[in-house]
C-alpha cells in the first residue's frame, strides 16, 4: 500500500515577506484614515475593503515562490475590490504581483502575460466605450493598462536583461574553463617537447661514451686510452646532468617525431637576424646585447631554454609590439644567466580566442622546471615609455660547471 505523499505549501521568500508586510501597513494606515479610491460602491461595509488587501497581501507573499497562483489570486482580490471603496495599496500591490509574475513565472507564462493584459485593456476600453458612449471610457482603458500592461511589460525587459546577463556568464564561464584546459595542454605540449629535446642530448652523451669505450678496449695506448677514459668521464657527468632534468617532465609517445638537433645560444645571432628581416616592414628594430664574458660554461638545458624564451619573445613582439626598438639583452650572473626582451607596448588588440598566452605558459614552464624566476608583463623606462618586458633568471649549478 503506497501512503499518499504530504501537501508542502510554497515557503514565500523572506524578500516578498517584507513586500507583503510593508503593503499591508500602508493599505490598513490607508484604510484607518478613511482614505478610499471612490465613494460609489456595491459593498457598503467598510471591512469589506480589507478583504482585497489582505488578499493581495498573501498574493505579494507568494510572488517569486509560486507566481502563477499569486496572480491568480491578485486577479481575483483587485476584480473584487472595484465592488468596494477600493485601497490604493491594493492597487500597487496588484501591478508588483503582474511584474512577479512575469520576471519569475515560468518561460511560457513569461510570453503569454503581456499579450494578455494588453488584449484585456483594448477589449475592455472597446466595451466601455460602446457601453458609456463617453470618452471617460478611454480613461479607465489607460489606467487598467497602467497597472496591468505596463507592469507585464517591464517585467519582461527585465527578464530578458538578466536572461542576457545569464548568457553573457555562462559565457565567460565556458571560455574561461576553455582557456585553462588550453593552458594546460600547453603546459603538457611544452614539458613534452623540453623531454625530447632533453632525451637528445643525453643519447648524444651516452653514444659518445660507447664510441669512446670501444676504442679504450681496442688500443693498447694508455695515451689514447687515458683521453678516451676523460671524454667519457665528461659525457657522463653531462649526461647525468641532464638526466636529472629529464626525470619528471612528461614523455609523450613521438616515436614518429624525426630527432632535431637542439639550439643553442651560438645560434642566437641568426635566430636575431631572422626575426630582424621579418620585423624591418613593421617598423621594429631588434638589437642584440649579449654581455657575458665568455660564451662556454653553460649547461645544455639553460642554453636551450634561454634560447625558446628569446625565439618565443621575439615573435610575440612580431605579433604584437609597436614600432620601435625591441632590445635582446644576455647577462651572465654568478649563479644563473638572465635573459631580457623588452619591447615598445603594443596597442594593437591581441587574439582573443582561448588559448591566446601559450607562448607565456611556455617560457614560464621552461623557467619553472630549471628551478629559476620568471616575470612578464609592462613597464615604464626613464624617458615615460611604456615597455613589455619578458625577463627569464636560469639558474647555473656549480656540479653542471664543473663539466665544460
Amino acid at each position: 500500500m503506497t501512503l499518499p505523499r504530504p501537501v508542502t505549501l510554497p515557503r514565500p521568500h523572506r524578500t516578498d515577506l517584507l513586500i507583503a508586510l510593508a503593503g499591508l501597513a500602508g493599505g490598513l494606515v490607508l484604510w484607518s484614515f478613511g482614505l478610499y479610491l471612490t465613494r460609489d460602491h456595491v459593498f457598503g461595509q467598510r471591512w469589506a475593503t480589507l478583504v482585497p488587501l489582505f488578499v493581495l497581501a498573501g498574493a505579494e507573499a507568494l510572488r517569486r515562490t509560486a507566481p502563477r497562483t499569486a496572480l491568480v489570486a491578485a486577479t481575483l482580490a483587485i476584480a473584487g475590490d472595484q465592488l468596494t471603496s477600493g485601497n490604493l495599496a491594493t492597487l500597487l500591490m496588484f501591478t508588483d504581483v503582474v511584474y512577479a509574475s512575469v520576471v519569475y513565472g515560468t518561460p511560457a507564462s513569461a510570453r503569454r502575460i503581456p499579450y494578455t493584459t494588453a488584449l484585456v485593456t483594448v477589449a475592455l476600453t472597446v466595451v466601455l466605450l460602446v457601453w458609456w458612449e463617453n470618452a471617460a471610457a478611454l480613461v479607465i482603458g489607460a489606467l487598467v493598462g497602467t497597472i496591468s500592461f505596463l507592469p507585464a511589460v517591464t517585467g519582461s525587459i527585465v527578464r530578458n536583461h538578466r536572461e542576457a546577463a545569464e548568457a553573457a556568464r555562462l559565457r565567460a564561464e565556458q571560455t574561461a574553463l576553455l582557456a585553462e584546459m588550453d593552458r594546460t595542454q600547453a603546459v603538457v605540449a611544452e614539458r613534452a617537447r623540453m623531454a625530447r629535446e632533453l632525451h637528445d642530448m643525453v643519447a648524444n652523451h651516452l653514444s659518445a661514451i660507447a664510441i669512446h669505450s670501444t676504442a679504450a678496449l681496442s688500443l693498447d695506448d694508455p695515451g689514447t686510452t687515458r683521453q678516451a677514459l676523460t671524454v667519457i668521464r665528461e659525457n657522463s657527468v653531462a649526461g647525468l646532468a641532464e638526466m636529472r632534468r629529464l626525470i619528471g617532465l612528461l614523455r609523450e609517445s613521438g616515436a614518429d617525431a624525426e630527432p632535431a638537433a637542439a639550439p643553442t645560444l651560438a645560434g642566437l645571432d641568426a635566430l636575431v637576424d631572422q626575426a630582424r628581416t621579418n620585423a624591418r616592414p613593421s617598423g621594429l628594430v631588434l638589437v642584440l646585447e649579449d654581455n657575458r664574458e665568455s660564451a662556454a660554461g653553460l649547461p645544455a638545458p639553460v642554453e636551450l631554454a634561454a634560447y625558446r624564451i628569446v625565439q618565443e619573445s621575439l615573435t610575440n613582439a612580431l605579433k604584437h609590439a609597436a614600432p620601435g626598438e625591441v632590445r635582446v639583452v644576455l647577462a651572465r650572473e654568478p649563479d644563473a644567466l638572465a635573459v631580457e626582451v623588452t619591447s615598445p607596448y603594443g596597442e594593437r588588440p591581441g587574439p582573443t580566442a582561448p588559448g591566446s598566452g601559450a607562448g607565456l605558459v611556455g617560457m614560464r614552464e621552461r623557467t619553472a622546471l630549471l628551478g629559476g624566476a620568471f616575470e612578464a608583463g609592462a613597464v615604464t623606462d626613464g624617458g615615460g615609455r611604456r615597455l613589455w618586458r619578458v625577463r627569464a633568471e636560469l639558474p647555473v649549478d656549480a656540479s653542471d660547471e664543473e663539466r665544460t
